[in-house]
């Protein structure tokens, strides 16, 4: 055997070892591999299976907050009610200022949790104090409805040439629907003078609608009708507001608005008027006329129930946005005066002049 054989076969030796190692560690490797592979699956099917049943069980830190805010709702601050024997006399002012404009909240009836409250009728059907910590989660995000099916206590259609609109008594909001989107509420609504309802409360609605909106803080707002004895018209409506968040810097006030009507004289045991120089409003179910406050003889009876009455109203036209209102109704409040028309006439006239009746009032 010579060198040259010899060291073929040791190499053949040495390839033949090499490969048996490779071979060997290689096993040992994919074996590995392979446990590897089958402890990671177990893992991940381990937190596919619990991931759900904690989600099922276990309520996060924002659930658990917003349950407690929900179920965080304060008592309504129900106040003492005004005696209306301690309102000031009216003085020909829309409304007048108690208690130095300081309202009369306690410090825990102060919140930031939004709400609203309204009294049971009385036995008589009359309103109470109505209460809402008015935030921008109440506030209506839809046109008003008609209300036009509430009668609230004394209620009656009575119409005045002297009077903003023509109609004596509207259906005033203790807490106003821009405030706190509650409209054909019962519990809500009570007979009031264009006058109390325009000039006395409308500024604060105004003033609270405004400041949320702008804002984003809260008012504590209570809105409280004043009776006397068994009347069946309020005296007044008692307003109370202070902005919760800044410590009343926004809103502040203490107020009684008036339920008059300059040149009327009101009856607040049953809302008959008349004006002062004697003038009665005669009223027929849902139409009223204006007649002297005597009696008419036989013969004139006779007269006026041959004549027909023409099926005519005071509507309000909006020449911006072609929609007709009824004087009362609240959109006519908000209308500009350059937008302002008043017509008296028929519906179908106003139809035929092109425009549409509104659907807040249903004309």
């Amino acid at each position: 055997m010579n060198c040259t054989t010899v060291i073929k076969r040791y190499s053949l030796s040495l390839a033949a070892l090499f490969i048996a190692l490779f071979l060997l560690l290689s096993a040992g490797c994919s074996q590995g591999t392979r446990e590897e592979a089958d402890q990671g699956s177990e893992s991940t099917a381990a937190i596919r299976t619990s991931v759900p049943e904690e989600t099922e069980s276990v309520p996060t830190d924002t659930e658990e907050q917003t349950e407690s805010a929900e179920t965080q709702i304060p008592e309504p601050a129900l106040g003492d009610p005004l005696d209306s024997d301690s309102v000031p006399v009216y003085t020909g002012e829309p409304f007048c200022i108690i208690n130095n404009n300081d309202p009369e909240f306690s410090e825990p009836q102060l919140t930031t949790v939004s709400y609203e409250y309204y009294s049971e009728l009385d036995g008589l059907g009359r309103c109470g104090v109505c209460v809402a910590c008015v935030g921008k989660d109440l506030m209506p995000t839809e046109e008003r409805g008609s209300i036009g099916q509430i009668k609230p206590t004394g209620w009656q259609t009575v119409k005045y040439e002297s009077v903003d609109g023509n109609y004596l008594y509207n259906r005033c909001h203790l807490i106003a629907y821009q405030i706190a989107g509650e409209n054909e509420n019962t519990k809500n609504l009570i007979t009031g003078t264009r006058y109390m309802n325009k000039d006395g409360m409308l500024p604060f609605e105004n003033m609270v609608t405004d400041y949320v909106k702008e804002t984003g803080n809260h008012v504590l707002y209570r809105s409280t009708p004043v009776f006397a004895g068994d009347e069946l018209l309020a005296r007044g409506v008692h307003l109370e507001a202070y902005s919760v968040e800044d410590g009343g810097a926004g809103i502040r006030f203490n107020v009684f608005c008036y339920n008059v009507q300059p040149g009327i004289t009101i009856d607040y045991s049953n809302c008959d008027s008349r004006l002062t120089d004697g003038t009665a409003a005669q009223t027929e179910g849902s139409a009223s006329v204006i007649e002297p406050a005597v009696t008419p003889s036989q013969d004139e009876q006779t007269d006026r129930s041959a004549q027909e009455v023409p099926a005519t109203c005071t509507y309000v036209l909006n020449k911006n946005t072609k929609k007709f209102h009824y004087p009362y109704c609240d959109s006519v409040d908000q209308m500009a005066d350059k937008n302002k028309l008043y017509f008296d006439g028929t519906r179908d006239e106003a139809v035929e002049m092109g425009y549409v009746p509104c659907k807040n009032c249903n004309p």
